[in-house]
């Protein structure tokens, strides 16, 4: 298989590695990286697990072939915390009881991320087509929306 460089930033820091053209984003965050938040579930794109945010929308890096994220901006969920303090999404998941197993919340948060990035006060309908893509097997969907629209709303 035919190598190629590719130059991407990845949570604010620019790598350029020589890789195998037909890897995908997620391999490459996984295996190039070492960058295992992101998780490998149904490689089809159906399960959101490995949701990230690539040029600010979110995207299921299964599906994106490496050459199409060369010189793009990707943000992980390591990405999101800043050194011990979480980021308000990973704090709100916690105190909502919004995780279980802890395999999809990766994905969850980054979809809820890339949500508030562009929308920060979603109405509940905006917040639920969000995270339509992002399946979990364990807590249901009431404690995730209720932890995202615990971000949205206004601190009195």
């Amino acid at each position: 298989m035919e190598k190629k460089i590719v130059k991407i930033m990845v949570n604010g820091d620019w790598h350029e590695l020589l890789v195998k053209q037909n890897m995908t984003l997620l391999e490459f965050l996984r295996e190039e990286l070492n960058l295992t938040g992101t998780k490998e579930a149904c490689d089809e794109g159906e399960c959101g697990a490995c949701t990230v945010i690539m040029d600010g929308r979110s995207v299921n890096s299964c599906l994106v072939p490496i050459m199409e994220a060369n010189g793009k901006e990707i943000t992980t969920i390591e990405g999101l915390a800043k050194g011990q303090q979480l980021h308000p999404l990973q704090t709100a998941f916690i105190e909502n009881g919004a995780l279980q197993c802890g395999f999809c919340t990766p994905g969850m948060i980054m979809s809820s991320k890339a949500l508030l990035d562009r929308n920060p006060c979603p109405t509940e309908m905006e917040i639920k087509g969000a995270i339509a893509g992002n399946i979990c097997r364990c807590t249901g969907y009431n404690m995730i929306v209720e932890a995202i629209k615990t971000v949205t709303e206004p601190k009195g």
